[in-house]
């Protein structure tokens, strides 16, 4: 029986003057108290009018707080440090735990050990790499560790790539008149690529189909720095190790026949990554995990000097299979949907087709039709312009945009 009814129930015996110590002891023994536990209640009850335990201040964590205890990968010990250097009253290492678990319990998430210590490794990186002022010089050098580069610059956030011949992004294929846009995905990823070539590392970029990853890779290997090379292995399909081995061989484009075993097929292909190579492996959730160990061993080979891109839907999923390789990985980066508020600003500079479309419109088209998918905007900019020019008289409304939708939304 609960408190407040067993309360109740004993004011009402106590207010016909019927209320006796045997009532009292039997509501114990209901409630599992004890007796004087019982009394006092009753008490509360006749003074306070509560029938309700009285509340007590709970422990909290301020944001700042468990931010603390993000960085330190959850160590409660870390923020009880913490808190006693900062000065003031500090509860107990026993009330931290408790309130730690209270948080947990409700659904407040802790960073995993692991991703917490790659961040600050990155982070750790970054700053390094800004101690040695490596973004404006390079020193050459046949060894690897005097053979660092300086990471790719990014591009300034309304910084346009023209689709001409003056500036075209191989690999890259866009509606006529169309223009690359760098967004903040794509600046993300040219980052991520520029610091993984600072120190020859490896990058994973991944994202749902559609959203621009490929496209995002290309743009941040545009304009390498001097002395680099950039080339891209494809997937074979159902690859096995015998088709990677092949497929970098000849996406190295080295002279001569291919090797008839093995082992002069790798030292061949180690002997050509002796220079500064970016290997980008695009679709890399189709590799099973030997073409991965076969990737791993070219980039942890001492006499190659790789710079590894993993890009696909799904690829950081594909790693997960092989801990010995995700562990080497320097950076995730997510290629994640456009937002809602970008897609005014980097429609508009993506076509001119666009730009006499209401901005209203625009946020429209997004919700109910693209939902911040790059290769849906391009097909329907390429279904508009052909609506555009093959019907007379025809004008960007939402019946004709209706229309289109559903050429590039597959039928449900």
């Amino acid at each position: 029986m609960s408190r407040p009814v067993l309360v109740a129930r004993l004011l009402e015996l106590d207010a016909a003057g019927a209320l006796t110590t045997a009532h009292v002891r039997a509501g114990a023994q209901v409630g599992g108290v004890n007796v004087r536990t019982v009394w006092r209640w009753l008490e509360a009850a006749r003074t306070e009018g509560r029938v309700e335990p009285r509340p007590r201040p709970r422990l909290e964590l301020s944001d700042q707080a468990w931010e603390v205890l993000a960085q330190a990968g959850g160590n409660v010990s870390v923020l009880h440090r913490h808190l006693k250097d900062a000065g003031g009253e500090v509860p107990s290492l026993a009330s931290l735990h408790r309130v730690v678990r209270r948080y947990l319990h409700a659904g407040r998430v802790l960073p995993d050990r692991a991703v917490v210590r790659r961040e600050r490794e990155e982070q750790q990186t970054r700053q390094a790499l800004a101690d040695l002022a490596l973004a404006g010089t390079r020193e050459d050098g046949a060894a690897k560790e005097a053979a660092r580069r300086p990471p790719h610059p990014a591009p300034a956030a309304s910084a346009v790539l023209p689709s001409g011949e003056s500036g075209a992004v191989a690999g890259v294929a866009l509606p006529a008149g169309a223009r690359l846009v760098r967004t903040s995905s794509v600046r993300a990823v040219s980052e991520v690529v520029g610091q993984a070539m600072a120190t020859e590392g490896a990058v994973c970029v991944f994202g749902d189909p559609g959203r621009g990853k490929t496209a995002a890779v290309r743009m941040a290997l545009h304009e390498v720095p001097p002395g680099w090379k950039v080339t891209w292995v494809p997937v074979p399909v159902r690859p096995s190790v015998a088709g990677m081995r092949r497929a970098v061989f000849d996406a190295l484009a080295l002279p001569g026949r291919f090797p008839h075993t093995s082992a002069l097929a790798d030292a061949t292909v180690a002997e050509a990554l002796g220079e500064a190579w970016v290997l980008v492996v695009d679709e890399a959730q189709r590799l099973p995990v030997p073409c991965l160990e076969y990737l791993q061993s070219l980039w942890d080979h001492p006499d190659t000097r790789i710079t590894l891109v993993l890009c696909g839907a799904g690829s950081e999923r594909t790693l997960a299979r092989l801990p010995q390789l995700a562990s080497r990985i320097g950076a995730w980066q997510e290629v994640p949907r456009l937002a809602a508020a970008e897609a005014e600003t980097v429609m508009t500079g993506f076509h001119p087709l666009w730009r006499t479309v209401p901005a209203p419109d625009l946020a429209w088209i997004d919700q109910s039709c693209a939902h911040g998918t790059f290769r849906t905007w391009a097909a329907l900019t390429a279904h508009l312009q052909n609506a555009l020019l093959t019907t007379a008289d025809a004008a960007v409304d939402w019946a004709l945009l209706g229309r289109l939708f559903q050429r590039v939304a597959p039928p449900l």
